[in-house]
């Protein structure tokens, strides 16, 4: 069955977990570049979604507002039935901190520390205990298939290894939807479909993922497709 390509969930989607209604982002600098020019979507719990469109259409201006890293300039985001606008910065980031897991096309790994040492670090920050926090890391290692590279480095690590630790980073706390910003578009071939497999395997068991990708082979793994142009979704306005 070809993928649902609405900005609507499937009306056999589960509550909304991501609504967004109405979203505009303005860049302000010698001129204003208006990023995202009313953009409305829902992403159900469970489901995998992806962003597609070409460079400059809007899509990690999207995936950052929605994750609250980027502040908008009209409408509303809802995440897990929270509004984002409603929270201070320190309440933002605290709902951020607990309730969303990030993958980002650069891994973004401290090299100075082991993979588990990277792991564990957003439990830490979360105020949980040492021994907790490293049992929770290395039992989500051990989820990624990379339990015996625990104690191993950044550089001591393939591409491909070092994106699945920063899916078990993303995971470690149990979030209720990870964001991934082009999570394959600094690996080859092989790598891509590893980690692709990692995640579709995640989404099976229940995790909400939005993902941004060029890559359309990527996408096409995903349950649904959202494509931008222009910094609007394409499509009638009806699924929107």
């Amino acid at each position: 069955m070809k993928p649902f390509t609405s900005a609507e969930a499937p009306a056999t989607a589960t509550e909304a977990i991501v609504a967004a209604s109405g979203v505009r982002k303005v860049y302000r600098g010698g001129t204003e570049v208006e990023a995202l020019r009313g953009v409305s979507l829902r992403v159900g719990r469970g489901e995998m979604v992806a962003v597609v469109g070409p460079s400059g259409s809007g899509k990690t201006t999207l995936l950052n507002c929605l994750s609250g890293l980027e502040r908008i300039d009209g409408g509303e985001i809802l995440i897990d039935g929270r509004s984002l606008a409603a929270l201070s910065d320190d309440d933002r980031t605290e709902h951020r901190a607990r309730s969303m897991g990030f993958v980002f096309q650069a891994f973004n790994l401290l090299p100075v520390l082991s993979a588990v040492e990277n792991v564990e670090i957003p439990l830490l920050l979360l105020g949980e205990r040492s021994r907790e926090a490293r049992a929770r890391a290395l039992e989500t290692l051990d989820e990624v298939g990379l339990s015996a590279r625990a104690e191993h480095r950044p550089d001591q690590l393939s591409g491909g290894e070092q994106q699945r630790v920063a899916v078990a980073r993303a995971l470690v706390h149990r979030p209720s939807v990870v964001w991934a910003d082009e999570p394959t578009g600094n690996l080859d071939t092989e790598s891509t479909e590893a980690v692709m497999e990692l995640l579709v395997r995640l989404n099976g068991e229940g995790q909400t993922i939005v993902l941004v990708t060029h890559n359309p082979a990527v996408a096409e793994r995903a349950a649904r497709t959202i494509r931008m142009r222009d910094g609007m979704i394409e499509g009638p306005p009806g699924h929107r």
